[in-house]
Parts: structure tokens; sequence; C-alpha cells
């Protein structure tokens, strides 16, 4: 405690209304916990904090757009933070290897446990640390992936928006201590603010966000992500204005009859996506143990080299991708576009550079169905625009790349606002998810990457279920705290009140203490001799009773957490108390195994 908390503590002690204001505001903290465990109660207050993260996520993404278009406007690119292909060959490579230099001593001065970005990261902390994610890994975040995306590496803006967005929902959520399944819905529209923000797409951050991140879809998490999604469209389109990242122009299409040449690019476009992920995670796997300086590096030296003969796949591309669905880019080009992104990014995300994939993952997708119709065009010229099968491109890629088809779909329709392409995109996307994962047994690129880092990413059905419940909701709080000894007349007494549990704390030995069923103290009660005095001590920790013994959680826990913490100790029961404060003294309740396997059963 600090010697501020200290003084405050005592000022607040000589002002008796200050303390009554603090016990208030302790109470209302105290409901308003206990409301966002059981979640729909919670759900107005959730909704209103989903507001602030799209907020906070919204101003986040605008500080790290600015801070990309600061560091682009010092080289000598005409003022376009994307035209790295009007320098020449020497300061191509120049730039790409000092940029991999500059970020190899950074994060060699960072601890190996303190280096994890981007989305894996928030994957990662989602399942094991119930979504509190590290600020000063957001910090790292948003300075390598700026030095990253500035000195031209082939990678994206979007994953590290997604840490930057999430990182913002779990600090809001922290800070104001909610229950931890409360805290992960805000990481969830977080994530969403931020693809929302990055793409000016809301509807596909959001669909995203719960098919990716979350993994649900329910009112109480769907609530507050839409609303966040909102609050930061808006936020960024009042000050950047409202351009979506990627500009597609008007196409006519024939969708019915090029529907089989379609199914066969989604295919294509699999197999590919497949090809990409064994790539990315191969490297990952024999890279892994090899010193960061070194795998920046390398990766710098690959990328300037794939740069000196293609510099269109510097940096995060759009502008090249805009040639793509324009139809500009000669069959052969887009050949050497492909290869050579598939390539640099494959690298790049193997060795471990701090930015996105989802930028490369449309640019690798818009070339292949770019090279596709620019091929069917040669065969016959009634086929659609190659810049058509561009577009498709793109969302085959990306839904089979990160196996998330509803949020690839859906942000192809916001990005065309055409009703048309709706049909089309739907075969594309699915025949491409449907290749990688059942041609090639290929899951998200995401899982692929946590494996190969040897992070074991279950996300089981059962930890799904359990981590949206608080343990709040489901404990039981019809129990008596007690010490060990007390008087046959005063354990009578205390039966009256018909409680279902004693949580029996021992008095020499305060860390020792067992939970009993009230009923089998009745029983023992029961067999004594009526004769017996009322002022015979009872000794609660031994008479013939199913002693269980028993750890604290706090209150803002899931049961996820119940569940492992149980596993993990061999115990049978918890008893809940407050997270913060005076209130970690205080007990609100007793959760046993039964109440968890109910809680997921109905």
């Amino acid at each position: 405690m600090t010697d501020q908390t200290t003084k405050l503590e005592k000022l607040i002690e000589l002002i008796p209304s200050l303390g009554l204001i603090r016990d208030a505001y302790h109470r209302f903290h105290e409901q308003q916990q206990l409301k966002l465990s059981k979640q729909y109660d919670g759900l107005p207050l959730l909704a209103f904090l989903g507001v602030l993260t799209g907020l906070a996520a919204g101003a986040i993404i605008i500080a790290f757009r600015y801070a990309l278009e600061l560091g682009t406007a010092v080289l000598p690119m005409g003022g376009d933070p994307e035209s790295f292909e009007s320098l020449n060959a020497l300061m191509r490579f120049a730039l790409c290897v000092g940029g991999a230099v500059l970020l190899g001593l950074i994060l060699t001065l960072v601890k190996k446990k303190d280096r994890d970005v981007g989305v894996g990261h928030v994957l990662t902390r989602l399942e094991y640390h119930q979504g509190h994610l590290p600020f000063k890994r957001a910090t790292l975040q948003f300075l390598t992936a700026t030095i990253a995306l500035i000195s031209g590496q082939s990678m994206g803006k979007e994953g590290p928006s997604i840490h930057l967005g999430a990182s913002g929902g779990s600090l809001l959520g922290r800070v104001l201590k909610i229950p931890n399944n409360g805290v992960r819905i805000l990481v969830g529209a977080g994530v969403a603010a931020a693809i929302a923000a990055a793409f000016d797409t809301p509807l596909a951050g959001v669909i995203f966000a719960m098919e990716v991140v979350v993994m649900e879809y329910t009112v109480f998490g769907f609530t507050p992500i839409i609303l966040a999604a909102v609050s930061a469209t808006t936020i960024t389109r009042l000050t950047l204005g409202s351009a979506t990242a990627i500009a597609v122009p008007v196409m006519p299409v024939n969708t019915v009859l090029e529907l089989p040449l379609v199914a066969i690019m989604g295919l294509l476009i699999g197999a590919l996506a497949a090809l990409f992920i064994k790539l990315s995670s191969g490297i990952a796997i024999v890279s892994k143990d090899q010193p960061v300086f070194q795998r920046m590096l390398i990766a710098g030296v690959f990328t300037g080299l794939c740069a000196v003969l293609v510099p269109q796949i510097m940096g995060i591309g759009y502008d090249t991708v805009d040639a793509l669905l324009l139809s500009q880019l000669s069959l052969g080009f887009v050949i050497g576009l492909l290869v050579m992104k598939l390539l640099a990014t494959s690298v790049s995300i193997g060795l471990g550079m701090p930015a996105g994939l989802i930028g490369p993952t449309l640019f690798i997708g818009a070339s292949a169905g770019g090279l596709i119709g620019l091929g069917a065009q040669s065969f016959s010229p009634n086929f659609a625009e190659p810049g058509w099968y561009a577009v498709l491109g793109m969302a085959a890629m990306m839904a089979a790349t990160l196996q998330a088809p509803l949020a690839a779909l859906i942000y192809l329709l916001e990005l065309t606002a055409s009703p048309s392409i709706v049909l089309p995109g739907m075969l594309a996307v699915i025949s491409a998810t449907l290749m990688a994962q059942g041609g090639f047994g290929q899951r998200s690129i995401y899982r692929h990457l946590l494996q190969a880092h040897g992070n074991d990413y279950r996300n089981s059905s059962l930890s799904i279920a359990l981590r949206k419940i608080g343990v709040a909701s489901v404990m039981d709080r019809n129990f008596l705290q007690q010490h060990r000894r007390l008087t046959l007349g005063s354990c009578k007494q205390l039966l009256k009140d018909e409680p279902s549990w004693l949580l029996v704390v021992d008095q020499d030995d305060t860390h020792n203490t067992s939970v009993l069923p009230a009923t089998d103290i009745a029983r023992h009660l029961n067999e004594l001799d009526s004769q017996t005095d009322v002022e015979t001590e009872i000794d609660l920790l031994k008479i013939p009773a199913k002693r269980l013994d028993t750890r604290s959680i706090p209150i803002i826990a899931t049961l996820q957490e119940a569940h492992e913490k149980m596993q993990n100790e061999d115990i049978e029961v918890l008893y809940i108390v407050g997270a913060h404060g005076k209130s970690k003294s205080r007990i609100y309740g007793v959760l046993t195994r039964e109440h968890i396997e109910k809680s997921y059963q109905v």
C-alpha cells in the first residue's frame, strides 16, 4: 500500500461523509459485479461499456494510422504512404533490412515472455488469462508494428489493430474491475471496433470478433460488440472520412453462367491458403529457437530481396490491390506479385515479424482471383472483368486462411455494397474453406502458429460454455461461516436458519478451512443423547461428517477458472470472496462441482 493511499484512507476516516460515499460506492460496485456475472442482468451496463470500448479503440486506431502516415512522410515517396515502388532498388532493400535490424534490437531488449503480440496473443490471453491483456504488450505492438510497416515489411496493419483494440477493452474492464466474463466480451468489443475502424466495415468487425475471437453468438455478447463497432466507425469517419480501406469499382456481373468457374477458383484458392498456412507454420516451427535478432534480420533481408524484384509487395499494398480490382495489371506481372507476396509474407509471419497477416491475405487472394480472371478473359471475352474475380478471391483467401467464412462474406458485402455479389461470394468462400480444411486438414492459421510456438490453444466446447458465466451467478448463498468449536446449543441455533453449508474455519490455523454439508451436522446432533448438556463443546472438524477441503476464488472469476482450480488442486468446493480491497475478506457464497455441472447442462 502506497503512502498516498494510506493518507487518503486516513482522510476518509476523519470525514464521515466521505466514508459514507466510499461505502455506498463499494456497495454499488458489488451490485454491478453480481449483475454482470449473471449476464443478462448486467446487459445495460455492459452495453454502455461497449460504447466506451469502441470510442477508446477507435481513438487508438486513429493514432496508429497517424503514426504510420507520419513515419512514411519522411520517405521520398511523393506523399503517398504506400508508394514504395517509387524508391530505387537499393533504397527498398536498405529500408527493409534497416527496419528489421531496428526491430531485432528492440525485441532483444524485451524479455522473451513479453514479446508475444498480435491476434495470437489475444487468443492466448482469452483462453488462459480471461482476457487480461498487459498494457506493455500493447505498447510494444504499437511501436514494433509501426516500424515494421514504415520499413516496408510484407505485413498488414489489421493484426496490430486487433491487438490494440482488444487491449483497450481489456484495460477498461480491469480498471472498472468488472467480472472476467464481462472482460472477455469487452475484449471482443475492442476487436470488432478495431476491424471496423481499420476497414470501415462495422458489420464485418462484429462477425469477425464473434467468429474468430469470442466464438459465441448470444445477445449478451452481440449487444456491446455491435455498439463498439458502431462507435468506433463513427469516430473514425468523423476524423478520417468514410472511405473503405480498399476501393471497389462497380462491376457488371453474369453470375449464373460463371458460377462453375467461381467454384473452381474457390477450390484453387483454398489450396493456396493451405500452402500459405503450411509455409508460415513450418517456418515458425523451424525457427522458434533462433535468436530474435537473427529472425528479424533474415525476414528483412528476404523481403528486401523480393522487393528489389517486385516492389509492390512492400508494406500493406492496398494501392496494388486497387490496381488488381481495376484490372490494370498484366498476366505475367500478377503471377510475379502472387509468388513474391506469398513467399515474403510466409517468411515474415513464420519468423515472427510483429505485424498482421490479414492485409497480405487479402493481397494474395486478390492476386490469385485476378490471375484466374485474366486467364478466363484470355479464353473468352464474355467472362466478367478480372477485377470481379479479384474481389471474390480476397474473400475466399480470407475465409480459408482464417477459417472465418461468415466474416469474409460480410466483409465482401460491405466492401462492394452490392447484393449481387452475395451468391458467387458464398460459393467462393465455402469452396475455399472446404478445400483448406477438408482437403488439406488446415485449421485457422492463428491456431497453427500458436501450436508452432508451443501454445496449446484448447478452446474446447466445455471451456467456451464455462467462461461465459461468472461464479456469482451460480454460487450457493445459503451458507454460514463458523469457527470449528462451539457449544451444542449454539450448533442447534445455527441449524434453525437451515443453511445448506457451513464454512468452518480453524481458530488455531486460519488457513485451514473446510466446508461441511449442514445435513451431516444435523444427523450427528440427532444421534447424540437427548440428555447431552447444551454447553457441551462440539468440534465441527472432528464430528462424523463429509468435510470438503476448499479454497477461495474471487467473485469476478468465471466458471472456467473455478473448474480449472478444482481440477488442479483436486478439491470439490470453493468459497467466493471479494476481488478488491476490503471485500477480499468477505465471503459471498459456496460453489461445488455440482453447481458447475448443472450450469452447462441446462
